[in-house]
């Protein structure tokens, strides 16, 4: 009976937690703030990444605009 009353506090006690059971960044506002900047950058980084590793960076052989492609 007390395993199953344990369980019970134990699972309402978890449900009722809002966002993580372990926070992923730190209480301080600033240091929350330079974490939350890197994390945004590290995003924003991995956009390029797949575009490099998929050859999509490459320039397109049907441009429209004119290029000169020598050395001037």
């Amino acid at each position: 009976m007390r395993r199953i009353c344990f369980a019970v506090l134990l699972c309402t006690l978890l449900s009722t937690s809002v966002g993580c059971f372990l926070p992923i960044y730190s209480a301080d506002p600033a240091r929350r703030t330079r974490q939350l900047i890197f994390t945004s950058e590290d995003m924003r980084q991995m956009l390029n990444q797949w575009e490099r590793i998929w050859f999509l960076d490459m320039p397109d052989h049907m441009n429209p605009e004119r290029v000169h492609g020598g050395v001037i």
